[in-house]
């Protein structure tokens, strides 16, 4: 019964997939590439996307972005650099899915008096660890003409009303011209 219980928990995250960038409330459009975005911040999305784990209750923003290319050519990624910029124009650069991890600082053990000394009491494991973190991370290098690819960047900040996620950094792949960035209001 445990095993069938892990399986279904197991299809509740698996089934997360991003919807159409020009259908999220911000979304802009330069030179036929659409890109879509959206902070994850409560509610039954975050569920959806990453099962019981809620990253923004550990100081982590996560951002979906969802990048759709009606262009024709191919659009390189690799290259792409987002920032969080707030109301107050402090800013934040993207945390790399593979740091998230290590947001967590180190936690002193907690120490028992014991027979012997003292014993150290080993704590749960990182939450910030789980697969869906680097899982569901954006990751394309490269988008083919009359494609889409999501997925998310995370900050190091909390959701501030009229910050600006700014992405830049795509380039046509043929020929190495760089797009305009890209301003998309996050509510």
């Amino acid at each position: 019964m445990s095993i069938a219980a892990l399986l279904a928990a197991d299809k509740e995250t698996a089934l997360f997939k991003a919807a159409s960038a020009g259908s999220f409330a911000n979304h802009q459009t330069n030179g036929q590439v659409t890109i879509g975005a959206d902070a994850y911040v409560s509610g039954d999305k975050v569920k959806t996307a990453f099962g019981k784990l809620d990253p923004y209750q550990y100081g982590v923003l996560p951002v979906l972005v969802v990048i759709q290319n009606d262009s024709g050519k191919t659009i390189r990624l690799d290259e792409l650099k987002a920032v969080y910029v707030g109301p107050n124009n402090d800013r934040v650069e993207a945390t790399p899915a593979k740091e998230v991890r290590y947001l967590e600082g180190p936690n002193r053990p907690r120490m028992i008096p014991g027979p012997g000394g003292q014993v150290k009491v080993l704590k749960g494991k990182n939450p910030l660890a789980a697969w869906e973190i680097e899982g569901r991370a954006m990751a394309a290098q490269m988008l083919p003409a009359g494609q889409t690819a999501s997925g998310f960047f995370y900050f190091q900040t909390g959701l501030q009303r009229g910050a600006t996620l700014y992405l830049s950094g795509l380039s046509e792949a043929a020929t190495g011209k760089e797009l305009l960035y890209f301003e998309l209001t996050l509510q």
